[in-house]
């Protein structure tokens, strides 16, 4: 299927305007094609260290801006990373995402235990997945070498909105970060968040800028918003599950090779909202019950709701 690099935010956001029905059907027809022997891949994710981040983000409990900042947690040395990352496994995961909040990577011994974890879930057969902040040229060479699949670096929105949600770091350092993963030879996982009162012409402009990354990010994550206490996005609205449908059917025909992964906010759906993002093309979800420091449905429901929608999932490597 060819792949193009050239989506306008007007084609973008016609999408997004489709009545929903065409929408999916157009979103199938890509996702079958593109995707043959449809499988889902179980990704879980864990708060390596937390809170005290320098950065602002307006939705983050962990920044040291917002009141709900989770800080005082010490970071998890490397033995009890990788039980986690066992327990993982055991339960079905294919993929282990571990998170650092901070503003950049810090060398030294931090970054020696990030490199250790990283070699050792890839030694248990799973896929590595770190989101630290920014880093440098040499530290995604050294990731690489240690075998990190993907490194994750949202851009949460448009560059139009971006300055209402964050000021302590440009939307260009992001894209510079996520050219120093590429350059290194690790895959790029790279979303957004919607809900953060942003307009329909933003998220197309959020896609549109995923969409014309050449190559397109491997992973894609989709997030809503999980509105924390004590963050400066705590009183907004919660969104019309349909518009996370949307968002993923989009997606999913601008990118038709990515993985599309529901991601934060699953926990608000009921199971109906779910299946319509896997019928519209997600073919990742995070696994478990915390994903960083807000609640994700449980190992038991998910099981309960891929087994409805008879969805088969990624096999964990020599299982």
């Amino acid at each position: 299927m060819p792949l193009r690099h050239d989506w306008s935010r007007e084609e973008i956001q016609a999408l997004l305007e489709l009545p929903l029905l065409e929408l999916l059907w157009r979103a199938q027809q890509v996702h079958r094609a593109a995707n043959p022997g449809y499988r889902v891949q179980l990704a879980s994710l864990l708060s390596v260290k937390t809170g005290g981040c320098e950065e602002d983000c307006a939705y983050c409990p962990q920044s040291m801006h917002n009141s709900a900042d989770v800080a005082g947690r010490p970071a998890l040395a490397v033995e009890p990373v990788l039980e986690q990352a066992r327990a993982a496994r055991q339960a079905g995961a294919h993929r282990f995402c571990m998170g650092w909040a901070w503003r950049d990577i810090r060398d030294g011994a931090p970054f020696e235990a990030m490199l250790a974890m990283v070699r050792g879930v890839r030694q248990l057969g799973l896929e590595a997945c770190v989101t630290a902040g920014m880093l440098t040229d040499g530290q995604a060479e050294r990731l690489a070498a240690a075998g990190l699949t993907a490194y994750n670096h949202n851009l949460d929105t448009s560059p139009e909105h971006y300055g209402q949600i964050i000021t302590t770091r440009t939307y260009q350092e992001r894209l510079d970060t996520l050219a120093r993963v590429r350059r290194a030879g690790i895959t790029v996982c790279s979303g957004g968040i919607i809900g953060l009162g942003e307009s329909l012409r933003d998220r197309a402009g959020l896609l549109q800028v995923l969409a014309n990354l050449e190559p397109h990010p491997e992973s894609v994550p989709i997030n809503v918003l999980v509105a924390v206490e004590g963050t400066p996005l705590e009183e907004q609205a919660p969104l019309d599950p349909l518009e996370l449908v949307r968002m993923v059917a989009t997606a999913r025909i601008l990118m038709p090779s990515s993985r599309v992964r529901l991601s934060a906010g699953r926990q608000q759906l009921n199971r109906e909202a779910q299946i319509l993002c896997l019928q519209a093309g997600a073919d990742s979800i995070f696994y478990g019950d915390t994903l960083l420091t807000t609640g994700n449905p449980d190992v038991a429901a998910d099981r309960e709701l891929l087994a409805a929608a008879g969805v088969q999932v990624e096999p964990v490597d020599g299982r």
